[in-house]
């Protein structure tokens, strides 16, 4: 069966297309900084959102016109595959990325739920093997299912905390069969709602005892994927574990897991939290654990994640300044973790959000390119801070100052004037760097 007859493959035919399938910006094979488009921004499909998710918000049921919606059950889940290969193929996308009940079907147990997910793991690969697709990430679903009110690795349950074990064991071996590059973890409920009846050390504790395990057990069985955790702020939590880049970097450094994990960041995330996505990925690059990230972004007005394609030329530039600074992204990629709004309800829809997404980020990176060529704010940072290139500065700056020495420099010193930021001009030129690029 044909999902998407009214599309063909999407290719790139420059800006001055008036071929509303086709790219403006993104040309896979163009070469920047020695590499491939396609090699830089390693883009991956969300299952989750483009295969499953029906248009739903906090207010209102489903509104998303789907040719697969008619099927039930292990026929839904077939169908939903072979619809998602076809889309990868026609919006020529190197990655995909699924929760292990994106593709499968939960059943009445266990062992019932690993025979769905055996099936069409099964029939993924083929689908793999026939395409040249491959697995950016997967991982588990510990969040949807009622089992997890308290949630899953942080439960008052020890029952809950055994189930949760069980699916990532599953989702490794799935892992290793696919090979998928990277597995990521995903706290949905890692959270609490209140202290007052929260045991928050052991629950951290219990955390960092299931981040073990897993890297014994993913050891154990040969799989070799970079581990990735995906901070995440607010909801559904009040207080979520892995709040933000900061503190999941505390977190695995205080439990000895450093050298296991990168960050999966996402833009929306960085906006609940109160960051912009660049200083996430700054955080996580100067400490060496830029991992992956998800592309979308957020809507301001509105307090949820509203995961929305990414458009914002602006910081899709600085996300791909980062990116590029960190040396890529690894074995890592660019997710879309985005879904088209509710009034975009049509299939050709889920087309034209990609292609949006794709030539923003293409064109993201051709800017930070020419913004690090060029030295843009290299050199103004490196003005900014000249003060400690030399002097009192380089004595502060290697350890060597001490308090009395500072105080009897200021004390000689006429005090000094600070120089202006020129954050008005800063932003000024890296628009013209964004418009005439």
């Amino acid at each position: 069966m044909v999902y998407f007859p009214t599309v063909d493959k999407i290719h790139y035919e420059g800006r001055k297309t008036k071929n509303p399938f086709s790219f403006r910006y993104y040309n896979k094979s163009e070469i920047v900084l020695g590499k491939s488009m396609e090699e830089h921004l390693r883009f991956a499909v969300a299952y989750w959102h483009t295969l499953t998710g029906g248009g739903s918000d906090p207010f209102g049921s489903e509104t998303a016109i789907r040719p697969w919606s008619h099927f039930t059950g292990m026929d839904l889940a077939k169908a939903r595959l072979e619809a998602a290969f076809e889309f990868f193929e026609k919006i020529d996308v190197p990655y995909f990325c699924f929760h292990d009940r994106d593709i499968a079907p939960e059943g009445s147990t266990l062992k019932e739920t690993n025979q769905n997910l055996d099936i069409i793991v099964a029939l993924v690969k083929e689908q793999m093997q026939a395409s040249g697709v491959k697995l950016l990430w997967n991982t588990a679903n510990m969040f949807t299912n009622p089992r997890f009110v308290h949630g899953a690795v942080t439960t008052s349950e020890a029952g809950v905390y055994a189930y949760a074990a069980a699916q990532v064991k599953k989702g490794l071996e799935t892992a290793a069969l696919l090979g998928s590059e990277n597995y990521v973890f995903w706290g949905g409920r890692e959270g609490y709602e209140s202290l007052l009846n929260t045991d928050l050390e052991l629950e951290l504790d219990n955390l960092a005892r299931f981040y073990h395990m897993a890297i014994a057990y993913a050891k154990e069985i040969g799989y070799t994927g970079q581990f990735l955790i995906e901070p995440k702020p607010k909801e559904p939590s009040k207080h979520q574990y892995d709040f933000d880049a900061a503190t999941t970097i505390a977190f695995l450094q205080k439990y000895g897991l450093q050298d296991h994990f990168k960050l999966n960041l996402e833009a929306n995330h960085a906006t609940l939290a109160g960051h912009t996505f660049e200083h996430e990925l700054r955080v996580a690059r100067m400490h060496g654990m830029l991992g992956s990230i998800d592309a979308n972004q957020g809507d301001l007005l509105l307090g949820w994640d509203t995961d929305e394609f990414p458009t914002d030329l602006y910081a899709v530039t600085l996300a791909m300044y980062e990116i590029l600074k960190n040396g890529g992204l690894g074995s890592g990629g660019v997710n879309f973790d985005a879904k088209v709004r509710r009034s975009s309800f049509e299939p050709e829809d889920l087309f034209h959000a990609h292609i949006a997404g794709m030539d923003s980020f293409a064109k993201g990176l051709k800017v930070a390119v020419k913004l690090i060529e060029d030295r843009f704010f290299e050199n103004i940072i490196e003005d900014r801070y000249s003060s400690f290139k030399s002097g009192i500065g380089m004595d502060i700056r290697t350890g060597k100052a001490t308090f009395q020495q500072l105080e009897a420099y200021t004390l000689g010193n006429q005090e000094k004037i600070n120089k202006s930021g020129k954050i008005e001009w800063i932003k000024s030129q890296l628009n013209e760097y964004i418009f005439s690029e």
